[in-house]
């Protein structure tokens, strides 16, 4: 079960309904109505979320890497060592620019060209894979639906933060003056990036519909050429059976000639028949009166 959910997830988008339906069918046809109901819940992936997919199931060691190298960032934060962020800034910035090539090389590969805003969405998705556990579990997942969002700062996950020894942690006490500014712009900067997701989102529903609608295009094409294909061959059939059905009724009118023909030649045959088997006795009568007449004479 296990394996087809992750078959489902790695194949392409506009596919993902027709197979979820068939996979379901043929779980249902089995007795495995649990597997049924769970491939029939599966969501379709969007294209960065699908291209997300099957990155880490085409790229299986690069992704390993990738998710340790996450995890190495993660404590680098959160111990506050400035020059492993530094080193490792670096290092994320290029394994994401790599990797996200590379995603898109894929899908290339398997018919989907992604555009630029599901190419920024597939980016946003490993950042957030390299800042958040919990966003990094998803994509380990292998089956993500949607694109993943990462957050402002790296979160550590639930590790303890280290301390200098002999020192205590403690809160910074806000800024008066500075909390509600702060306050105004992250709401802002909230919103804006809420609105950055709706628009990548639209856009990317829309390519989707775009695509659906050509790949729709394409396969009533094919539809509408065979249609012309079956039509010219029933008429060439029609012609051959009109041919045949000519040569049949020529070849009736023929037998009934030769029936006919026969049937005379078959009263001519009687006839002479009856004309020899006539002549016969007469010839039989004949040599019987010659015979009787030479006894006489003798």
């Amino acid at each position: 079960m296990e394996a087809v959910l992750d078959e489902l997830y790695t194949a392409p988008p506009f596919d993902f309904v027709a197979r979820r339906e068939t996979l379901a069918a043929a779980a249902r046809t089995a007795g495995r109505m649990d597997d049924a109901r769970r491939i029939r819940a599966a969501r379709r992936p969007t294209l960065a979320a699908w291209a997300a997919n099957l990155l880490l199931r085409s790229q299986p060691e690069e992704s390993r890497q990738f998710l340790e190298l996450g995890q190495a960032l993660r404590e680098a934060y959160q111990a506050l060592d400035a020059e492993s962020l530094k080193d490792l800034s670096t290092q994320r910035r290029r394994v994401v620019s790599a990797l996200s090539r590379q995603a898109a090389q894929l899908a290339r590969d398997a018919g989907h060209r992604l555009s630029q805003p599901v190419q920024q969405d597939l980016e946003a998705t490993l950042r957030a894979v390299l800042a958040d556990p919990d966003a990094a579990d998803q994509w380990a997942g292998g089956r993500l639906a949607n694109a993943l969002t990462p957050p402002s700062e790296f979160r550590p996950g639930s590790a303890p933060v280290a301390e200098k020894p002999g020192t205590r942690s403690r809160p910074a006490a806000p800024s008066p003056s500075a909390s509600p500014r702060r306050a105004s712009k992250d709401e802002l900067a909230e919103r804006r990036r809420a609105r950055q997701e709706q628009l990548a989102r639209a856009r990317e529903e829309a390519e989707a519909a775009e695509q659906c609608l050509r790949e729709e295009r394409a396969r009533q094409a094919d539809f509408d050429a065979e249609l012309r294909r079956a039509r010219k061959r029933t008429e060439q059939a029609r012609r051959r059976m009109s041919a045949i059905e000519e040569q049949m009724q020529q070849a009736r009118e023929e037998c009934r000639q030769a029936e006919n023909e026969q049937q005379e030649a078959e009263g001519h045959s009687r006839s002479a028949a009856d004309v020899v088997a006539q002549a016969q006795r007469a010839v039989h009568e004949s040599t019987q009166r010659v015979r009787r007449m030479t006894r006489g004479a003798t």
